[in-house]
C-alpha cells in the first residue's frame, strides 16, 4: 500500500468516526450511517491494498 494511499484509507476511517460521533450526539440517523459507511469504505480500501501488496510479493 503506496503511503498516500494508505494516509487517505486512514483519513476516510478517521472522517466516518468523527461523522458518526457527531450523528450519535445529535440523533441524527444519516450521520451516523453515512460514518458507518466510510468506515467500511476505509477498510476496504486497506483489504484491497493488503491484497495487491501481497500479490505482488508473490509475484516477485
Amino acid at each position: 500500500m503506496s503511503l498516500q494511499d494508505k494516509a487517505k484509507a486512514i483519513a476516510k476511517n478517521i472522517e466516518g468516526k468523527v461523522q458518526e460521533t457527531v450523528g450519535d450526539l445529535t440523533g441524527d440517523r444519516k450521520a451516523q450511517a453515512e460514518g458507518k459507511e466510510k468506515q467500511v469504505e476505509s477498510k476496504i480500501r486497506h483489504t484491497t491494498e493488503d491484497v495487491k501488496d501481497g500479490v505482488k510479493k508473490i509475484i516477485d
